[in-house]
């Protein structure tokens, strides 16, 4: 596995509307490898890899990371923020940050100390709104800056932990590394189809990039690739798991937005079986991914389905995801991407 190259894609910033950084560097990664990349105006990356026939194959993998936005600073030069996607709170408390202002500044989330705290206030939930942001700068510093609107990201660099990567924004720079590898491994073969491998904007916050992607594109077969709940921790009932570390990549079967084609879950399990490639079933009852665009945006609309990453304490201040899912991932993708068209597409009872 690279994990220089997946070091450098889960470090780099890019917040949801502000993606430019793993852009650049998507960018750069990517163009030897295909034919042709196009950015369209919200900010997309489309890597296209020409095929032999006219059927089209999207692939979308989402580069933005949970983050947030300032939106005040007061007159002791306390930042105040809002979330650009969904957080934990509780994750929050002493954490480092880095506000993307005139040059990037690094500032730690405070909250009123537990010494201070009423019994009542002890027992309530933090909220996000009960956090500000210290720069440790005086406020005259801070005004000049930073300023209201500038994103701000995580300040975690990755990891290696036993068999797993631990890093900030593994959910979804792991996507975008098992796109980006499956992408070389692709490079000097033929593929039947016109492949398409959209690097998408604004997930994070209402799937948006994937959604004019997919329309523009018009797939007749369509892959999400994202993260998934591997909830496989102490207290964790046999239900709640969804997937589990290093039980292999994840076949989607639904989410919250999308229930995935029966055809294209029943190929990506036969393919996977049939080159001996470790999988497990994803249902996830809640969180929608960039597959419900793919499948829906299109005007025919396309057969979709997902291949997911299992990932432990997901949308948290770190989270970790174990190398054999992802290699696992990079092989289920690449075989199903050579096969698509080789496959049975036509209805039937079962």
């Amino acid at each position: 596995m690279n994990i220089n190259l997946l070091r450098e894609v889960c470090e780099i910033a890019g917040a949801p509307g502000f993606e430019n950084p793993i852009r650049e560097l998507i960018e750069k990664e990517v163009t030897p490898l295909v034919d042709e990349v196009q950015i369209d105006n919200m900010g997309n990356l489309i890597a296209i890899k020409r095929g032999k026939s006219d059927a089209k194959i999207m692939v979308a993998a989402h580069m933005d990371e949970i983050g947030f936005m300032v939106t005040h600073i007061d007159e002791d030069g306390f930042i105040r923020f809002h979330t650009l996607g969904g957080f934990d709170p509780k994750t929050l408390t002493a954490q480092r940050v880095i506000i993307h202002g005139e040059k990037d500044v690094i500032g730690v989330m405070g909250s009123k100390p537990i010494h201070l705290m009423t019994p009542e206030d002890r027992n309530k939930p933090l909220r996000t709104q009960d956090f500000f942001i210290d720069t440790g700068m005086p406020p005259e510093e801070v005004s000049k800056l930073i300023s209201i609107g500038n994103p701000i990201t995580r300040e975690r660099k990755l990891i290696e932990m036993g068999n797993c990567v631990n890093c900030k924004s593994i959910d979804n720079r792991v996507s975008v590394f098992v796109l980006l590898e499956t992408l070389r491994n692709l490079k000097d073969k033929d593929i039947d189809c016109d492949l398409y491998g959209v690097f998408s904007v604004q997930e994070e916050i209402g799937i948006r990039g994937a959604s004019v992607a997919a329309q523009s594109i018009n797939p007749d077969f369509g892959l999400g690739l994202d993260t998934t709940i591997a909830f496989d921790v102490p207290g964790a009932k046999p239900h709640e798991m969804v997937t589990a570390l290093g039980a292999g990549t994840a076949i989607k079967i639904m989410d919250s937005s999308v229930v995935s084609d029966y055809r294209m879950v029943k190929f990506l399990k036969t393919t996977a079986d049939k080159h001996h490639i470790k999988w497990q079933p994803e249902v996830l009852t809640g969180g929608g991914t960039d597959t419900a665009a793919v499948q829906r945006r299109g005007k025919n609309g396309s057969i979709a389905g997902a291949i997911s990453i299992p990932t432990r304490h997901i949308h948290q201040v770190i989270e970790m995801a174990h190398k054999e899912d992802i290699m696992n991932s990079i092989a289920l993708l690449e075989h199903a991407i050579v096969e698509m068209t080789s496959y049975d597409w036509s209805f039937k009872a079962k």
